[in-house]
């Protein structure tokens, strides 16, 4: 098995397009947002006895004293999951000394009817399970089924809120206005105690993700013009994914003066992303993180209860890691450390979010 430089865009994202298993964190767009984080990205097509099998995105991420972490956001894509076991020899071939450990997200899902309860592998091969960067679990849905029986699916309350929505004038759709989409977003970090990365993280993102084989777009729902709720999603293949958005609480008064009745913009967001995606042609939509343990108390589970409600599948993405360093496990300890003090720092509490 050998790491092969992609020669082009096209005939890298054409490669991950294309199989079976993959993920929009590892196309050549999401490789640039990640560039104006400080960190590197590396391209590569898998090549196996002459034929390429897959394609790898690594991302070099800067420590201190020159050394750095390897990771593989969400990848990589095999055409065969089961070559994964093959890949670390090429890995090394490629790691620089400083290198200190390589984290991989494979894509192929593993199901759950419950998102605490699975078998999860603690080992594929030499590589070992270890704590993942992107969300371990998701909820995703189906667009194969027609619009119908996506609704059929969704829970009683979903869909009574759908038809409220709609009653009172909520619509929600793709929508160019970025700066909308931002103040929801912030504002929603804000009142989760969530962090964020800077905004040119998610414009360049919105601008290098559009090529042949993958975007990136928003959706917003509004009311009388009033963005309340919305998301920015990735797509490439056959799958769209929710990765950021929220919503912002409606302080709007009516003529009267009376505040405006609920118009279910969260509901008409999440419906109308749905719907925008099926007719594009995608068959897998991605909600993009639920916690791993549920709680009442925790700002998450209510955003688990709201994806529930869409009458999706559980799933969970695990990762694992290869240590290229004896100095990896120290470390690992010292990162895992500093996040749990941003955790307190931040929500008061050393728990992640999801």
């Amino acid at each position: 098995m050998r790491l092969i430089e992609a020669p082009s865009r096209d005939a890298y994202d054409e490669v991950v397009a294309t199989l079976p298993y993959t993920s929009p964190l590892q196309t050549w767009g999401f490789g640039e947002a990640r560039k104006s984080l400080g960190q590197e990205a590396h391209r590569f097509l898998i090549e196996k006895q002459g034929k390429t099998v897959g394609a790898i995105q690594l991302l070099r991420k800067p420590l201190v004293a020159g050394f750095s972490l390897l990771y593989v956001p969400r990848g990589p894509v095999f055409e065969n999951p089961d070559d994964l076991l093959d890949l670390p020899k090429a890995i090394r071939s490629f790691a620089r000394p400083t290198d200190l450990s390589i984290k991989i997200e494979p894509p192929k899902p593993i199901p759950s009817t419950d998102p605490q309860v699975a078998v999860i592998p603690e080992s594929l091969g030499i590589w070992k399970r270890g704590k993942v960067e992107q969300p371990e679990h998701t909820i995703a849905v189906d667009l194969r089924l027609s619009e119908d029986e996506l609704l059929k699916n969704l829970h009683q309350m979903a869909r009574r809120n759908v038809k409220t929505a709609q009653k009172l004038g909520t619509v929600a759709g793709r929508d160019d206005d970025f700066d909308a989409f931002w103040e929801i977003f912030e504002a929603t970090n804000q009142r989760a105690k969530l962090g964020q990365y800077p905004k040119k993280y998610y414009t360049t993102m919105l601008q290098s993700m559009q090529g042949k084989h993958s975007e990136a777009y928003v959706v917003l729902a509004r009311h009388e013009g009033k963005a309340l709720a919305g998301g920015f999603f990735v797509a490439v293949g056959k799958g769209t994914y929710y990765l950021y958005g929220g919503s912002i609480r409606d302080d709007r008064l009516t003529p009267e003066g009376e505040p405006y009745k609920d118009v279910k913009a969260p509901t008409a967001f999440y419906w109308n992303a749905m719907l925008d995606a099926k007719h594009r042609g995608y068959e897998f939509f991605d909600f993009w993180g639920i916690p791993a343990k549920l709680a009442e108390d925790k700002h998450s589970f209510g955003v688990y209860k709201m994806k529930e409600n869409f009458g999706g599948f559980k799933l969970w993405y695990p990762a694992y890691e290869l240590d290229l360093s004896p100095l990896a496990p120290m470390v690992r300890k010292m990162l895992q450390a500093r996040k749990r003090r941003i955790n307190l720092k931040m929500r008061g509490t050393a728990e992640d979010v999801l």
